[in-house]
C-alpha cells in the first residue's frame, strides 16, 4: 500500500496509522530506515511536528527505534502488548494466579507495616463490603476491590500499590464473571465475610503469618473451582 496525502482530521492519528500500515504489512520490514521527516512530511501532506509525534507514537507502540544520527528503523512488525490490554485478554485462572502472588505478600506486609490509619481504612472497608452485600453483584465486588485495595495500601509499598491499581479493572471485570459462573452469591449474599474479618484481625494484630494464610487459604479455594472442569 503506497503512502498518499491524508485528509484534514486528527492528522497524528492518521499519519500514525498510514506508517503503522506499512510497517505490519510488510511494506516496511524489520530493519527498514525510514524516510527522514521532510520526505515523510510531504508524502503525506502533513507538518513535520505531525510526523514527529506519529513516530513517538509508533516508538511508543515498540516498532520503530530512533538512532541517534542514523535515523529511524523498523525494529517490530506487531505492535507491543500493553500491560492493561494483555490483562483484559488473560485467563481468569491466569489472572488469579498473579493475584495471588501479589496479594498475599501484600498481607504480610500489611501486617508488619500497618498504622492506625490503614486499620481504620481496612475497617471502614469491610464494613463497606458487608453493606454492599445487599446490592448487585457488580456493587459487591467493587466493594471487595475496595478492601482489597486498602489491604495493599497498608503494606506501604508504593510500587505494590501502583502494580495492583493497574491490575484492579481487569481484576474486577474477571470478579463480576466469577461471581456468576460460580453461583457464590445464590446461598449467601456475603461470601468470604468470616474470611475477610480474620484478616483484618489479623493485620490489626500485626500477625503476618496469619494474614497470608488466611489470604492465601481464601484464593486458593477459589482457584481450585476455576481448574475443575464445567458439565
Amino acid at each position: 500500500m503506497p503512502l498518499a496525502s491524508l485528509r484534514p482530521s486528527p492528522l497524528v492519528e492518521q499519519a500514525t496509522e498510514r506508517m503503522r500500515a506499512q510497517i505490519t504489512e510488510g511494506e516496511w520490514p524489520v530493519g527498514t530506515r525510514l524516510p527522514g521527516e521532510n520526505a515523510l512530511a510531504k508524502t503525506l501532506g502533513v507538518g513535520r511536528s505531525t510526523v514527529r509525534e506519529a513516530l513517538r507514537a509508533l516508538a511508543g507502540a515498540g516498532l520503530v527505534q530512533a538512532r541517534q544520527g542514523s535515523g529511524v528503523f523498523v525494529i517490530a512488525t506487531e505492535p507491543a502488548q500493553d500491560w492493561p490490554g494483555r490483562l483484559r485478554r488473560a485467563a481468569i485462572t491466569d489472572v488469579y494466579e498473579v493475584r495471588m502472588i501479589v496479594e498475599t505478600q501484600a498481607a504480610r506486609l500489611a501486617a508488619e507495616r500497618r498504622t492506625e490509619e490503614d486499620v481504620a481504612a481496612l475497617t471502614a472497608a469491610l464494613a463497606g463490603r458487608e453493606r454492599a452485600a445487599a446490592g448487585d453483584d457488580a456493587a459487591f465486588v467493587d466493594a471487595d476491590i475496595a478492601l482489597h485495595a486498602a489491604l495493599v495500601a497498608a503494606a506501604r509499598n508504593p510500587v505494590l500499590s501502583d502494580l495492583f491499581a493497574e491490575f484492579a479493572p481487569a481484576l474486577r471485570e474477571r470478579l463480576i464473571d466469577l461471581v456468576e459462573l460460580l453461583g457464590l452469591r445464590e446461598h449467601e449474599r456475603n461470601p468470604g465475610h468470616d474470611t475477610h474479618a480474620a484478616l483484618v484481625a489479623a493485620v490489626r494484630e500485626g500477625d503476618k503469618d496469619a494474614a497470608e494464610d488466611i489470604l492465601r487459604t481464601e484464593l486458593e479455594q477459589t482457584l481450585a473451582h476455576l481448574h475443575r472442569p464445567r458439565p
